[in-house]
């Protein structure tokens, strides 16, 4: 069995854990994931998420979300973390014109697809990133 957990450490953006579940549940099953483990994604500030980011990413900023598959990719189960900042969804909403829950729910898509081993570090990969979160969080 998979376990999810979402904690809100946040008071800036309510979040809808529901559709964060499903959501994850939808990327997984449209990859062919089949993993056991856990995946825990906490929605956090600013502050803690450029905490997270200079421990473990040496870079001293805040982001919009870090994901980390603790597990490896030969794993035979998951253990994953992903960290979404809601001040930076609502901060790319504005600028975007798009609504904050829609920003949190591409950076959950964003997480995932990192958990499950795709990159964004090229212009190919940054392509087929794109394409993947619309294709999931628009289905």
């Amino acid at each position: 069995m998979l376990n999810i957990t979402v904690n809100n450490l946040q008071k800036k953006l309510p979040v809808p854990e529901t559709r964060v579940k499903k959501l994850i549940h939808k990327i997984l099953k449209g990859e062919n994931f089949k993993k056991q483990g856990y995946i825990n994604v906490c929605f956090t500030d600013n502050s803690l998420i450029k905490k997270l980011n200079s421990r473990f990413l040496k870079t001293a900023e805040a982001t919009d979300v870090l994901a980390f598959n603790l597990s490896g990719k030969t794993a035979p189960a998951i253990l994953a973390d992903i960290a979404i900042s809601t001040e930076s969804a609502i901060d790319n909403a504005r600028y975007f014109k798009t609504s904050p829950r829609d920003e949190l729910m591409l950076y959950v898509a964003h997480g995932v697809l990192h958990i499950l081993g795709f990159n964004d570090h090229t212009k190919t990969q940054i392509e087929l990133m794109r394409k993947k979160e619309e294709e999931y969080v628009n289905r």
